[in-house]
């Protein structure tokens, strides 16, 4: 997926939440660390649509992983900054790729830390297949059937300096 591809998917994405979801007690939620810059750039979209701010947060997963014990001796957790009550509203996960669901399920035990939104649903930009939850996405910027020997790697230019995303091989 080149640049001009991934805009024209955030376009679009941010068109159907509109739709789905309008825009009163509509949240953002970015999980940290692609999906928040995606979440970012959905609520800028959302904001040339509708002419409003949508709220945008960070959330970060660590603690909630069921994987913890392999991501390391002492994981980095950085605090989330939701900045917003999510109480009672719409909110709607943002990230780069679904894979397994596992993040995803890690990411509802966070959220709902915080508190209880009204609604939760799933934005990503790449649906990778190959679940391992019963996690779907009710935003999906592109479909990608994948093997279990390749991998998606999103490349966003405010972490990577580059803009493109690539199915590699393992």
């Amino acid at each position: 997926m080149s640049a001009s591809e991934m805009d024209r998917s955030l376009v679009r994405l941010a068109y159907q939440i509109v739709e789905e979801n309008g825009t009163d007690g509509l949240g953002l939620i970015g999980i940290r660390r692609r999906g928040v810059p995606l979440a970012e750039r959905l609520s800028k979209s959302i904001g040339h649509i509708e002419d409003i701010r949508v709220p945008v947060g960070t959330l970060d997963i660590t603690f909630y992983r069921d994987d913890l014990s392999t991501v390391g001796p002492k994981p980095v957790v950085q605090e989330s900054e939701i900045g917003f009550s999510i109480q009672d509203k719409n909110i709607v996960l943002v990230d780069d790729v679904l894979f397994t669901g596992r993040t995803i399920r890690a990411a509802l035990d966070a959220l709902f830390s915080q508190g209880r939104p009204r609604r939760v649903q799933l934005c990503v930009l790449i649906d990778r297949g190959h679940r391992e939850l019963p996690i779907e996405a009710a935003f999906i910027g592109r479909t990608v059937q994948t093997t279990m020997n390749e991998v998606i790697e999103v490349k966003l230019k405010e972490i990577d300096g580059l803009e493109k995303v690539l199915l590699m091989e393992k």
